[in-house]
């Protein structure tokens, strides 16, 4: 029905002194805008080409991916900020759970993240790791990758699943 709607039919209702239904209104009207923004939010990161994602803050870049991961079905849930034990997203699909290592970065990615990504699977239960960046990956990164398991998304693997334009 709209905001708007809900809107309307509360403050109606507030002026017809009925405040209890008024409040119920209210609330609609909030989650309908929470989720018009959301929905805004997600279109913004669905439409950006490379040049505007090389551009974004490390957890710009998670929510990015968040957008990007749910427009594909899958069921997303984004880490804290801190303390996120090595996956900054995990995400759910055909009973599968895959912790995801975002790293936002200038140059190749190292080892590093591969480790973390790789402790990050029995701390969330998960099936398998990947690690998605913006950027390449170090030699010694797909070696580790490769004897672990780890899916690396580099920078062309994201503009052809993501279908990112130039």
């Amino acid at each position: 029905m709209g905001a708007l709607y809900f809107y309307g039919k509360g403050y109606l209702l507030f002026c017809a002194q009925q405040g209890e239904q008024s409040v119920g209104y209210a609330l609609a009207c909030a989650i309908s805008i929470l989720i018009l923004c959301r929905r805004i939010s997600s279109r913004r990161y669905l439409r950006m080409p490379m040049k505007k994602i090389d551009k974004l803050s490390g957890r710009s870049f998670e929510k990015y991916l968040l957008a990007q991961f749910r427009h594909l079905g899958y069921h997303v849930t984004l880490t804290d900020a801190s303390h996120d034990y090595g996956a900054d997203l995990v995400i759910k699909k055909h009973g599968e759970k895959i912790v995801v290592q975002a790293k936002h970065y200038e140059r190749n990615v190292g080892i590093a993240a591969v480790q973390e990504a790789v402790g990050s699977i029995a701390y969330y239960d998960a099936d398998r790791a990947m690690v998605v960046t913006n950027s390449g990956f170090t030699k010694s990164a797909w070696n580790l990758a490769g004897q672990n398991d780890v899916e690396l998304w580099g920078r062309d693997v994201i503009r052809k699943k993501f279908k990112i334009r130039d």
